[in-house]
């Protein structure tokens, strides 16, 4: 820390505290955490963003508020949809004008566990369930099924958004305590059952089979009969489980999976690997020289 960095705010009264509608407004500016997203500070402009009309009603001395403004601009990373569980903090310690080198220290605190508590709830739990759902009733005729999924994800989101925000600004510094208590336990619980669904997925929606016969007489071997004797679905767990593999172990990025998947899914579809696949290549060129 540098030796003339500002470590105290001027103004050390405390603030009255924020109305409702202050903390309403910072939790709608947090859908836009992610609008100046950067390499080198992360969230931190969207951040700042969201918790400048708290900031602007906590600090009425303008020195004490761009000191404000200045810590948090810094490198910023947590969760979206579980960033107002920080905002609460951070204003509650703001409004009580704590030191600055503290409020730092809860922020860091703060936004790390949520990472991996936001995902264990929203993108292993709540988007493989509601997707799921959704996307069965939708290969059904439902037309009603991609409307259902937004309204859910997004009610959902909203609730949450909005009981972090009240609950964590009203605990202050003691919903750090409560976070990190039971955090790895609550994590592992919810990431436990965001595999078992994915699992569950991978199994019942898979639909990749092959349709490759091979001639024995009258009774050609069907291989995908085979398959389904060693283990159902095989095919759809061999895919997961090798791009599982390429991106734990051989640091793929997802969008060479993407390619890679749709390479194999082309070459099946030429050559008349893959179930539901059109006319095989070979016996299209077939036809078109008979012609």
């Amino acid at each position: 820390m540098a030796s003339n960095e500002i470590t105290t705010y001027k103004d050390l009264t405390p603030a009255q505290p924020l109305d409702k509608a202050t903390l309403d407004k910072m939790v709608w500016r947090s859908l836009f955490l992610q609008g100046s997203f950067n390499y080198e500070r992360m969230q931190a402009c969207g951040w700042l963003y969201g918790i400048l009309p708290g900031l602007e009603k906590i600090h009425t001395n303008k020195d004490d508020l761009a000191a404000s403004m200045g810590h948090n601009l810094e490198f910023f990373n947590t969760h979206p949809f579980l960033v107002t569980f920080v905002m609460g903090i951070v204003l509650s310690l703001e409004q009580q004008k704590a030191d600055i080198p503290t409020i730092r220290a809860v922020r860091v605190a703060a936004m790390g566990p949520l990472g991996g508590i936001g995902d264990a709830i929203f993108w292993f739990t709540l988007v493989p369930i509601t997707a799921g759902i959704t996307s069965n009733m939708a290969i059904n005729g439902n037309v009603v099924a991609p409307f259902l999924f937004l309204i859910i994800f997004n009610v959902v989101q909203f609730i949450v958004r909005y009981r972090l925000m009240y609950w964590s600004y009203d605990l202050g510094t003691k919903a750090i305590a409560t976070l990190t208590k039971n955090a790895k336990e609550f994590t592992h619980a919810a990431s436990m059952l965001g595999v078992f669904v994915v699992g569950a997925l991978t199994c019942n929606y898979g639909a990749t089979s092959t349709m490759i016969n091979i001639a024995n007489g009258d009774s050609p071997i069907d291989v995908q009969k085979i398959l389904d004797g060693i283990l159902p679905m095989l095919i759809p767990l061999a895919f997961t489980l090798m791009i599982y593999n390429l991106i734990k172990k051989h640091n793929w990025s997802p969008m060479k999976c993407i390619f890679l998947l749709l390479i194999i899914g082309l070459v099946g579809a030429i050559f008349g690997i893959w179930s539901g696949s059109y006319t095989p290549l070979v016996q299209w060129y077939t036809a078109a020289a008979a012609a």
